[in-house]
Formats: structure tokens, C-alpha cells, sequence
């Protein structure tokens, strides 16, 4: 059996209801919460499938699902899920386990033209499931499609042993960026946004 995610192992009680009501509260005020989004619509075709995994209360997402695209959003935390489905209507919203992603499952068959992972997902997974959620991941995305992930890197994750689990999962490494808004990689950053693409064949 997968071991479960820190999120739900190594935040306090009310962390959930916390998270929710901040980025409530941060939308009231006007702040920008979709930078991570207007990247993914940049890259993205007109009128994408994409997969926002480890979607939260939704920004991303329904951000995505509002210019355009045809989004689903998994998350494991169910509170995060309902919130997802109150404040922005329209993406499919599901309740999972990255690590045991099964979309066709679901009866969601078509896979993705992109799939992002924002908001430090990969640094909430259990520990030593990298490489197991990126190769769910992959097996939902078009060949050639690509992963957008984006994580803090003084966390629990290594940007090395990240790397090591994308190797493992069979993905390719395009591109490496130190912020949403595209400014460039360096050995110092703080944060790391890395563009994955599936090899065809």
C-alpha cells in the first residue's frame, strides 16, 4: 500500500481550512494568483486537455478551464477538492492519490496534452514516491507531452534527487526555470520550475 502523503500525515489539524480561506482571502484583496497558470496557457494549444495535479482549492485550474481549455484537477485532500468545486465551477474535480492515478478508472480515457504540478506538490508527496507519481503522471500525457513541475528546493526534495526520480520515470528534462514568471536557472535558486516532456515512442 502507498504511504500517504505528507500533506496529510505532517500538517497540523485545520491546516486544510488555513490553506483554503488563505488563498480566499488573497483573491478578495486582488492579489495574482494565476501566474503559474498564464505560463501553462502559454505553452499549452488552444483548447488543451490538462491535467492540474495536486490541484488544491483550484486556482490554477479553473484559471486554465476559464481561457479555454478542458481541465481536471486531482487532489488527495477532499476539503481542498470541495473548495476547488465551490469557488471555481467547470474543471472535473476529483478526490486522489497521485501516486495511484487511474483517470480511465474514472472514466476519464483521453490523456493530456499537459499536465502541471504547482504549488510545491512534489514536497507534500511520501516520501520516496517521486518517481511513482511521475510515472502515473506520464502514463496520462500524449507522447511528446510535456509536465510542468514547480517546488521550493529547500525542502524535503533535492533538486538532484528530483532529477534522479525523472530519469527513473523515463521523462526528459527540457528546460529548467528559477521562477513562474521564466527568469533563468541558477545553482542558487530558491525555487525550481522544470518543464518534462514524455518521449515519443
Amino acid at each position: 500500500m502507498t504511504p500517504q502523503p505528507r500533506w496529510m500525515t505532517d500538517t497540523k489539524p485545520g491546516h486544510s481550512e488555513w490553506y483554503i480561506e488563505r488563498f480566499r482571502t488573497m483573491a478578495a484583496d486582488g492579489a495574482d494568483l494565476v501566474g503559474e497558470a498564464r505560463m501553462v496557457d502559454a505553452m499549452a494549444p488552444r483548447g488543451a486537455r490538462i491535467l492540474d495535479a495536486g490541484c488544491g482549492p483550484g486556482r490554477v485550474g479553473g484559471y486554465l478551464q476559464e481561457v479555454g481549455h478542458t481541465v481536471v484537477g486531482v487532489d488527495v485532500d477532499p476539503k481542498l477538492i470541495e473548495a476547488a468545486g465551490q469557488d471555481h465551477p467547470g474543471p472535473t474535480w476529483l478526490v486522489g492519490d497521485l501516486a495511484e492515478l487511474d483517470l480511465p478508472a474514472c472514466g476519464i480515457a483521453e490523456p493530456f496534452d499537459l499536465i502541471v504540478c504547482a504549488g510545491n506538490v512534489m514536497v507534500f508527496l511520501a516520501p520516496g514516491t517521486e518517481r511513482q507519481v511521475l510515472e502515473r503522471l506520464a502514463a496520462h500525457l500524449v507522447d511528446d507531452g510535456r509536465i510542468v513541475v514547480g517546488f521550493h528546493t529547500d525542502r524535503d526534495l533535492s533538486v538532484a534527487d528530483f532529477d534522479a526520480a525523472v530519469a527513473d520515470a523515463g521523462l526528459a528534462l527540457d528546460l529548467r526555470l528559477a521562477t513562474w514568471d521564466l527568469r533563468p536557472w541558477h545553482d542558487d535558486a530558491d525555487f525550481a520550475v522544470s518543464i518534462l516532456r514524455k518521449p515519443t515512442g
